[in-house]
C-alpha cells in the first residue's frame, strides 16, 4: 500500500503543508503548520510528513503505519 506523503515547506513569510501539488493548509508559523500536517498525515495513514527547514533542505519525518524495515532496495 502506498503512502500518502505530505511536507511542511516554507511559504514567502509563512508556512505551508502540501501534497504534491496541492496545498493542504497555510500557516502563519512553522510550528503551526507541523501541527496541521501531523494531524492531517496521522488521518490519513499510512502516510508520512517530511518537516522542511527555511532553505528547503529535510530537518525531520514523521511515518504513521507501515513503516517498511528493511526499506526495499
Amino acid at each position: 500500500m502506498k503512502r500518502n506523503e505530505y511536507h511542511v515547506v516554507p511559504d514567502g513569510g509563512g508556512w505551508k503543508v502540501e501534497q504534491g501539488s496541492t496545498v493542504v493548509g497555510t500557516y502563519d508559523t512553522k510550528q503551526q503548520a507541523v501541527e496541521a500536517g501531523r494531524g492531517v498525515a496521522h488521518g490519513n495513514e499510512p502516510s508520512q510528513l517530511v518537516v522542511h527547514t527555511a532553505d528547503g533542505k529535510i530537518e525531520t519525518e514523521y511515518t504513521y503505519r507501515d513503516d517498511p524495515y528493511p526499506p526495499a532496495g
